[in-house]
């Protein structure tokens, strides 16, 4: 994966492993960092919140972050492993 000067992102690759963006291409707008597990990429938006994607579809790897989403705000950085995600929030909270 690659973020652009605009702020977009490009992936490539085989798409059970996030090598396919398209899903959430459009919510895929001024990216800050990304972070990958084994088969899923998270990416950090200049506001703040985290759009992720791969890993098949589903929660294995860190790719379905939709039940954390309410959390996902104020993210500063994002650290993984080889099958999971953490933030660290603007307030120091993980």
């Amino acid at each position: 994966a690659a973020i652009l000067a605009d702020g977009s992102l490009v992936t490539w690759g085989d798409p059970d492993s996030g090598g396919d963006s398209s899903e959430v291409q459009d919510q895929l707008k001024g990216v800050q960092q990304i972070q990958a597990t084994d088969k899923a990429f998270a990416a950090i938006l200049a506001d703040g919140h985290v759009v992720t994607w791969g890993g098949h579809g589903g929660p294995d790897y860190g790719a379905d972050s939709s039940k954390v989403q309410d959390q996902l705000k104020g993210v500063q950085q994002i650290q993984a492993t080889d099958r999971a995600f953490a933030a660290i929030l603007a307030d120091g909270s993980v």
